[in-house]
């Protein structure tokens, strides 16, 4: 006989929002809304969960819950972590915001920004040679290359600073602006 169990975890209503939010929020930047909705879930967790309760909870497949999970262990943003008396393996959120940030950015990084880096630098050696390309067509694809170059090496600036003194950068907000040189139509 099969034993049947619940293994749902009752969200309260704030919970339940947060979750489904994060899960809207995750389908407008790409991501699964199951995954998405997988890491809130246990993001807000006070004890790590295992792939039943975590499916039975949000009430998703077995499957895309597996599939989430890699996914997740895959971007860091989760952990296994091991349950006394449990041979299932059982998953935790990464809960610091900045390690979060960080493991983020690091991947789409990876998956978005490094191969753009890398086509337009293949664009850019093969314009230099084409007769039949115009010159702005070849200046615009100079100046992309360049911005995304730019916009590399800045991130890879920022990532080296300890977070401790990117939260003070960032609470100085558009004040660091007064020590800089005004750009052209500033006032």
């Amino acid at each position: 006989m099969t034993e049947i169990t619940d293994n749902a975890i009752d969200l309260g209503p704030a919970v339940q929002q947060f979750v489904l939010h994060w899960g809207e929020m995750g389908s407008q930047w790409g991501v699964n809304r199951s995954v998405a909705q997988i890491h809130a879930l246990l993001y807000l967790s006070d004890r790590p969960l295992n792939a039943e309760e975590i499916s039975e909870t949000l009430k998703i497949a077995r499957s895309n819950t597996s599939n989430s999970l890699k996914e997740l262990l895959g971007w860091k943003l989760i952990r296994r972590a091991p349950v006394m008396g449990d041979r299932r393996d059982h998953y935790e959120a990464e809960t610091d915001l900045w390690q979060m940030l960080t493991r983020i950015a690091q991947g789409r990084k990876e998956r978005e920004i490094d191969p753009a880096v890398a086509a337009l630098g293949l664009c850019m050696a093969e314009a230099q040679g084409d007769k039949r390309l115009s010159p702005v067509a070849r200046e615009r694809i100079g100046a992309m290359h360049s911005f995304v170059v730019a916009m590399d090496d800045w991130y890879q600036q920022m990532i080296a600073i300890p977070p401790s003194r990117l939260m003070m950068l960032v609470a100085m907000g558009r004040r660091v602006l007064a020590f800089l040189p005004k750009g052209k139509g500033e006032k």
